[in-house]
Formats: structure tokens, C-alpha cells, sequence
């Protein structure tokens, strides 16, 4: 692969927490990182969140969303223009709708505009070709996960989780080629639940660093409902709509504040130590990264629950904020190289998957 060109690649991601958009540069092949760039984060205003979060659920077609689109596309420029000039652009979209069952998922967002607007080639649309041809669609970012694990230099397996609205988790075992050494899958709730319960309570976004939960007590009737649910016992590859756990916050209305985001937030971690049974053989080491990160409450629970050690992705010189904006450069890459963006340990696909497609600079 060291015939494909490293090139510039802003890569830009908005997850279900909805908080803001984010853009990072990549150095990359779409095999190596060869090098991270400047990063960027512009937040969406609290009128725009509400917008957001009202078209979440709808899909392709609805006639509500011709302002949600228009949102993305806006916030979407303003971080492409805080970045460096690159050589091409990453662009995800705002997954509204995720139904892996019927195979089907709803990321807003046209590349063709992003192109238009910005004058760059955008790569876009990742998870259409995946659903086709029986994939789950989701998670993309595993693959990243596993070149990140070749940029650190990692002899043993480990564990990347990401904790954004959702959980999911990446198994790496670096002695392996990228199809045979990489299994992910959603871990379950992640911030989704617990920011949609602080938000309707407090006005808040979020538990910040997770003080309040850290003053209440969970509830372990909730807890038990939650992990007796049939998607954890479900073998990966395995992926979850945004509000798949909404009853969680439903189930904590009546709580105090400080123990319903007790409850969520064990339930964040309790998820994450069920999926561990899923993997092939324990990692030595599992980084965390995204919102939850920041959480002191989920770490201090991660790590008093999990038998080897648990990492802030920031202590190992990586950017937990920019890693799933990095992960969209990374694809790019792939897309712009014919590479596959999915494999059957990652989505579910029958074969790899060469995924997504470039829209030209105008």
C-alpha cells in the first residue's frame, strides 16, 4: 500500500450527542498515519441542538428535515474553515435514525453541497454500500482504531471504547492483518441517556466531570433490566440506534436528580464490562475515548470494574476529542484509494466493503 500517496485530509464528525461538529487533519494513506494535523470544534447553539434532536427518528424524505439539513451544512462550513487548506474532506453527516435490524440508516448530510459551498472534494456517504450488501453499517470507526494501534506500537491486543451517545468498542490484536485482527461492536447506552435526563431537568447539556452522579446512588432494579435486555446476550457484530435505551431515562423520571445520573452512569459502565465476554481473548489494555472520557465518575467505575488497566486515550498522546473526526479522514483515504471501509468483524458484511463516494470540488 506504500504506492498510495499520504495526503491532507480534514475528517468531520457530529456524534448523537449532538453537542457540536468536529474537524481534525490527518497525514495518511488510509493505511499509516503518517501525521496529525489541526483540529477545530464548533458547538451547535442551543436552538440548533433543539432542531436536531427533533428530527431524531425520522428518515429519508420526511418533509421536517429540510431545516436539520440545513443546519449541518452550515456548521459543517464553519469548521472547514477554521482548518488548513487539505487536499480533501471527510464528511460523515448527523445520523438521525439507525434500524440495523431492517437495514436500514439515516445519516443527514449531502457531500455534493459540502463540496459546492467549500470548494473542496468531499468523501461522503460511508454506510449505504454496508447496509446493500448486509451490513449493519455501523461502526466505521474500528479500522482507524486499528491503525491507531499500529501508530502506538502495540505488541498486545487491546480495547478502544468510545463513549459518545452511544458505547461501542473496538478489539485490536496488532499481530494480525486489519480483516482477522479487528472485532467492534456498540458496547450499549453511553452519554445518550444521561445528557437527555440532565438536559430535561437542569437545562444542562451534560453531568459535567460527573459530579452529580457521584453524589447519588444507582439503582439496581434498573441496572438488571437494563443488562437482562436481548441485545447485550446478541453475538457481535452489533450496532444500536441513539435511543435504543431510551426507557432508561424514563425509568429514573421519578429519581432524584443525583441518583438518576447515578443509575445512568452505571449503566454506562456495567455495559461496557458485559461486552467484554464478547471478545476473543482480554485485552491488555483498554483505552477510552469521546465525551465520556471526561466523566470522572464513569472512569473511577471503568476502572474499579475492569480487571486490566483503563486508559484516558489522551495520557498516550492521541486527541480523545478529534479520534472519530481523525477516523473520517482516515475513510476518506480509503474511499479516495478503493480500499475497503467495512469488514465482517466490524459490520457484519458478508465480504469487505469498499464504501462511501467523492463528490468533485466545484
Amino acid at each position: 500500500m506504500q504506492h498510495n500517496k499520504p495526503i491532507w485530509i480534514a475528517g468531520l464528525m457530529s456524534g448523537t450527542s449532538l453537542d457540536g461538529v468536529d474537524g481534525a487533519c490527518l497525514l495518511t494513506n488510509g493505511d499509516k498515519i503518517f501525521a496529525f494535523g489541526p483540529s477545530a470544534y464548533v458547538p451547535y447553539s442551543e436552538t440548533q441542538r433543539d432542531t436536531l434532536r427533533a428530527g431524531l427518528g425520522l428518515w429519508q424524505g420526511d418533509p421536517d428535515l429540510a431545516e436539520v439539513e440545513a443546519i449541518i451544512l452550515e456548521v459543517h462550513c464553519a469548521v472547514l474553515a477554521k482548518l488548513p487548506k487539505v487536499q480533501l474532506v471527510g464528511f460523515h453527516g448527523q445520523t438521525l435514525a439507525h434500524d440495523p435490524v431492517n437495514n436500514r440508516t439515516h445519516q443527514i448530510g449531502c457531500g455534493a453541497q459540502l463540496a459546492k459551498h467549500t470548494s473542496y472534494a468531499v468523501a461522503w456517504d460511508f454506510r449505504t454500500n454496508d447496509v446493500a450488501l448486509g451490513g449493519q453499517g455501523a461502526p466505521l470507526a474500528p479500522i482507524y482504531h486499528w491503525a491507531m494501534a499500529r501508530y502506538a506500537r502495540c505488541e498486545a491486543e487491546i480495547a478502544i471504547v468510545n463513549l459518545g451517545g452511544v458505547g461501542n468498542l473496538t478489539w485490536i490484536d496488532p499481530s494480525l492483518k486489519l480483516e482477522t485482527g479487528v472485532l467492534a461492536f456498540d458496547t450499549g447506552p453511553a452519554n445518550a441517556p444521561l445528557n437527555d435526563a440532565i438536559l430535561s431537568r437542569t437545562g444542562a447539556s451534560f453531568d459535567e466531570y460527573g459530579s452529580l452522579a457521584a453524589q447519588g446512588v444507582a439503582s439496581k432494579a434498573v441496572i438488571d433490566q437494563l443488562l437482562n435486555h436481548k441485545y447485550f446476550a446478541q453475538k457481535p457484530p452489533k450496532s444500536l440506534d441513539r435511543d435504543e435505551f431510551g426507557f432508561l431515562t424514563k425509568s429514573v423520571e421519578n429519581f432524584s436528580l443525583v441518583d438518576a445520573a447515578a443509575t445512568l452512569t452505571h449503566a454506562v459502565a456495567r455495559s461496557v464490562a458485559l461486552s467484554l465476554d464478547h471478545l476473543p481473548s482480554p485485552p491488555r489494555e483498554i483505552w477510552i475515548t469521546g465525551g465520556g472520557r471526561k466523566n470522572l465518575e464513569i472512569m473511577r467505575l471503568l476502572r474499579a470494574g475492569l480487571p486490566m488497566e483503563v486508559r484516558d486515550i489522551d495520557e498516550l498522546g492521541f486527541d480523545g476529542d478529534m479520534v472519530e473526526a481523525q477516523a473520517f479522514a482516515y475513510l476518506a483515504a480509503r474511499v479516495l484509494y478503493r480500499l475497503p471501509t467495512s469488514f465482517p468483524l466490524t459490520t457484519g458484511v458478508n465480504s469487505p466493503v469498499i464504501g462511501g463516494k467523492i463528490s468533485a470540488a466545484s
